[in-house]
């Protein structure tokens, strides 16, 4: 194709992924929360006055389709003592901590010993294979890829959860849904995210 007629064109779908966020465009996701679009591509999480804490689950970032099996792959990076997450199977939007998992997102950089709640933790679940973390404000490559109830993360190349068997290692008062939103937590502090791409396996 010529050049021109090729960058109108969407971005090539040809390895499955859909864009949900481009850097300009914001219609793949929704939230009630202060994320706002910033001129080198990014989206910035702006904490509003009083905000603080995480179950303020409406002001989560929210890929608007439901999934299965999937491949979810983004950027992120954060302030020191940065602290996030990245859910999914969330079967009640009202509620992501009780009817999803989540991948834990926070600044560990330099540490030693890790566990559950650490980077790339699942919450309940299993700690991390290997500190991956970059130091704060560096962009941070995360690709989360679910297949058969088996979860692995491959965090800045590095695989931190290697096809987890969510089914054997749940918690007791957890439920594995066989479908549900992705979502990306608004703790209450700053946060970036870029290049969110979702693949449906």
């Amino acid at each position: 194709l010529p050049l021109l007629l090729a960058a109108m064109l969407p971005a090539s779908s040809d390895d499955g992924f859909t864009t949900v966020f481009d850097g300009k465009d914001m219609s793949g996701l929704k939230t009630g929360g202060n994320w706002k679009i910033q001129e080198d591509g990014s989206l910035y999480l702006v904490p509003r006055e009083g905000e603080k804490g995480w179950t303020r689950y409406g002001s989560y970032l929210w890929l608007k389709e439901d999934y299965t099996d999937f491949v979810l792959d983004f950027e992120y990076k954060h302030a020191p003592r940065g602290n996030s997450g990245l859910y999914f199977r969330i079967s009640d939007e009202k509620d992501a901590t009780a009817s999803g998992f989540e991948v834990q997102i926070l600044d560990c950089h330099g540490k030693k010993k890790l566990g559950q709640h650490d980077l790339g933790g699942v919450i309940k679940t299993a700690g991390p294979l290997v500190n991956a973390a970059k130091p704060a404000n560096e962009w941070n490559r995360m690709i989360v890829t679910l297949k058969d109830n088996k979860l692995t993360v491959e965090l800045n190349g590095k695989k931190v959860q290697d096809e987890l068997d969510l089914m054997a290692r749940k918690p007791k008062d957890k439920e594995l849904a066989a479908k549900g939103k992705i979502a990306i937590q608004d703790h209450g502090l700053p946060f970036w995210v870029r290049n969110i791409k979702v693949k449906s396996l």
